[in-house]
């Protein structure tokens, strides 16, 4: 054991073993006992086991061993007693097994085989996002059902049915076969990106403005994946995708814990090695696709970005161009909402504030709408309808760090009386 501490250090370990090592703790679990609703109770047991213990006995050595082992100790536990009732001992038996089962599938790594059973066909996408957020994420019921704007206990409901239908399928801990992955990689890249976009973008009031720890586990996971299909654009644009943006977060929230803006941001501090790759990434995604599509298209706008060197230098008209582009394949109104942003800078913001106001209809529960709609009303001399604007947004938002950043915003508005208000 390490000395013993005290509990304040005791549960800042385990808050790190659980976001660090949840999923592959679970995914070994799943591989070993095949059961993913089994995996998830007895990895969750064994932390409460480490709740208990370590504040007392302090902190083992090899914390996230400690975990894994107990985890598979209760698995066993709970199998022999189902198998002394259902008078399978032996079978019970068999699998208290030390050494680790044999790899399965074409890529030997528990997680990647956890993500693709999260994302089996058979589910509906929100089943898929909302268990791949809890099993690979590790993410809390609250944490899931809030981003998904839902009751704990729906979300709830939601997991354990998505968990019950993989058991009741026999979807098996496998990678599907070459010829099986292209009917599944849409899915599983939609998957990857949300998962990355709650890192990047974390909800809650408790929760850190970047989950770095869901952010590196999304691009592993689609390096990953684009390593099984290496001619797949859309997977390299993905990564692409998500290097440019990782390469901005250092920049990203100041140093009392505030939304930096990308125009404000300290273009010096990006980090030019991720967005070297990014930028390699896109221009072979570009040649290779036949039609760029939603992935390759988004981050070719990031690399717009990530390559000027000053805002003034930000070539707006191309970003435009690549929005209209998206607009064509992905006709929805987050697209058009983007694209006004980029309209507002191009032309104005008189003629970006009109193309918003029209989306009203559809966005009004999204924060990002008044965000946007704040900001624009603001630059055309609205301070009145900007207010009411950015109290809107400071509602919806459940980002710490862009509450805080809003909140200022509103606050620097100058009143018809030229008073802050």
């Amino acid at each position: 054991m390490l000395p013993r501490g005290g509990a304040p250090d005791a549960m800042a370990a385990l808050t790190q073993v659980h976001r660090e090592e949840w999923a592959r703790i679970v995914a070994g679990l799943t591989r070993r006992f095949g059961d993913l609703d089994l995996a998830e109770e007895m990895a969750a047991d064994a932390f409460a086991a480490a709740v208990e213990r370590w504040p007392d006995h302090g902190i083992p050595p090899n914390p996230a061993g400690w975990v894994t082992t107990t985890a598979n100790r209760r698995a066993i536990d709970r199998l022999r007693r189902e198998a002394h009732r259902e008078d399978k001992h032996r079978e019970a038996i068999a699998l208290h097994d030390p050494e680790p089962s044999r790899p399965i599938g074409i890529i030997e790594d528990d997680r990647l085989r956890l993500l693709f059973i999260c994302c089996h066909p058979a589910l509906a996408l929100d089943a898929r996002v909302a268990l791949t957020l809890r099993m690979v994420g590790g993410l809390t019921v609250t944490e899931i059902a809030r981003a998904f704007l839902v009751q704990d206990a729906t979300m709830g409901q939601r997991i354990s049915r998505a968990k019950a239908k993989i058991k009741s399928a026999g979807i098996p801990f496998t990678i599907p076969g070459a010829e099986d992955l292209p009917h599944r990689i849409d899915g599983v890249l939609a998957v990857l990106y949300l998962v990355f976009n709650e890192g990047y973008f974390a909800s809650g009031p408790d929760t850190p403005p970047i989950r770095r720890d869901l952010t590196a586990e999304a691009i592993r996971l689609t390096r990953l994946t684009c390593a099984l299909l290496p001619q797949d654009a859309e997977a390299e644009g993905l990564l692409a995708l998500m290097l440019l943006t990782e390469a901005r977060s250092a920049a990203r929230v100041s140093a009392d814990g505030e939304l930096v803006r990308l125009d404000e941001q300290d273009r010096g501090s990006w980090d030019r090695a991720l967005i070297s790759e990014g930028l390699h990434l896109i221009e072979k995604a570009e040649r290779t696709a036949a039609r760029p599509g939603r992935y390759v298209l988004l981050a070719a706008i990031n690399a717009v970005h990530d390559t000027a060197p000053h805002p003034r230098d930000t070539d707006w008209a191309r970003i435009v161009t690549l929005y209209s582009r998206l607009e064509q394949i992905e006709p929805n109104p987050i697209v058009t909402l983007n694209k006004a942003i980029a309209i507002s800078e191009l032309d104005s913001p008189d003629v970006a504030l009109a193309i918003v106001d029209r989306l009203a209809d559809r966005l009004d529960g999204l924060h990002a709408f008044h965000v946007t709609r704040a900001e624009l009303l603001r630059a055309v001399g609205r301070s009145a309808d900007a207010r009411i604007a950015y109290d809107r947004a400071i509602e919806l938002a459940e980002n710490s760090a862009e509450t805080a950043h809003l909140i200022r915003r509103r606050n620097q508005l100058v009143t018809s009386n030229g008073a802050r208000s």
